[in-house]
């Protein structure tokens, strides 16, 4: 767990695909976060229910739009991802844990638009695919790492 980067000077080609995907995630979150904050209204172009899900009780925690809060794992994630990828290898488990919490604060917001809300919201639904994508990688990054150790 040092602080130094391996010495293979090989960049983490999972990883940077990774922190390059965050940033559409990270646009997101930033855009809904300043539509919350300006009191600007939202436009559904593929689903209807924007409106309906990001004016619920559960877009907040207390008066912090959620979307703030996801795009501060957004930016987390997107730097740990940046230095996992240039071999600072103790990035990698805090990486997994990140992308484990949002994956599953994602599943817990799903959950309330399809049985709670009853309404779908695409930003929301673009945030969900995007982690979901995440997990993914760093799943794959992981397994390949772990079969590369073995042979």
């Amino acid at each position: 767990m040092s602080p130094v980067p391996d010495s293979q000077n090989k960049i983490a080609w999972p990883y940077l695909i990774a922190a390059i995907v965050s940033l559409v995630g990270l646009g997101d979150a930033i855009y809904l976060t300043i539509q919350d904050l300006t009191g600007a209204s939202l436009r559904c172009t593929i689903v209807a229910g924007c409106s309906e899900v990001l004016s619920s009780k559960y877009a907040h925690i207390g008066s912090i739009p959620l979307a703030s809060v996801g795009a501060l794992a957004y930016f987390a994630f997107f730097s740990l991802a940046i230095l996992a990828a240039f071999g600072y290898a103790f990035t990698r488990s805090l990486l997994t844990i990140l992308v484990v919490l949002m994956f599953l604060t994602t599943l817990w917001l799903l959950y309330l638009q399809a049985f709670v809300i009853r309404h779908f919201c695409q930003y929301c639904l673009l945030s969900a695919t995007v982690t979901t994508v995440l997990l993914v990688i760093v799943i794959a990054a992981r397994l390949r790492r772990s079969n590369a150790r073995r042979s």
